[in-house]
């Protein structure tokens, strides 16, 4: 039986995302759910790095300080669009070390709850735009359709 997890929205009375950590026939994973969908309004987030507002990068050499960085702009990405990270159902990391997932994930844990996991993919990549970035995460998410919400 697949682990169905759906997330309150509380802009409404309505469930707007599903997610399942276990389909049917196929292994949990772990810190992420396999799938994840929602109705309403689809948000892209660019691959974010460790950028600080003047376009320095944060933590030059420490994936634990240019993932919370990453987290941040990831954040003020998704509030640009009215979208918090209950709304995200999709992530993607591209590291140049898988070594520094770790990191990564207790960035994610630090404002994703475990029980709303998006759904994730992993990439180790040889190079990001610049040599002393560790790490870029893209973020897809769903908001609930206005009109469906009542605004």
């Amino acid at each position: 039986m697949s682990d169905l997890t759906s997330t309150p929205d509380d802009r409404g009375d309505h469930h707007h995302v599903t997610r399942v950590s276990a389909p049917e026939g196929v292994h949990p994973g772990t810190g992420y759910s396999h799938v994840a969908w929602g109705t309403g309004r689809f948000v892209a987030v660019s691959g974010q790095c460790a950028f600080d507002e003047q376009g320095r990068v944060v933590g030059a050499g420490d994936a634990a300080v240019q993932a919370r960085q990453v987290f941040e702009n990831l954040r003020r990405c998704l509030a640009a669009a009215g979208a918090t990270f209950d709304d995200v159902v999709k992530l993607t990391y591209f590291v140049t070390d898988i070594a520094h997932l770790p990191a990564v994930r207790e960035a994610r844990d630090a404002v994703i709850p475990a029980d709303r996991l998006p759904a994730s993919s992993a990439v180790q990549v040889a190079a990001l735009v610049r040599p002393e970035l560790l790490l870029e995460v893209e973020a897809f998410a769903v908001l609930p359709d206005r009109s469906a919400a009542g605004h």
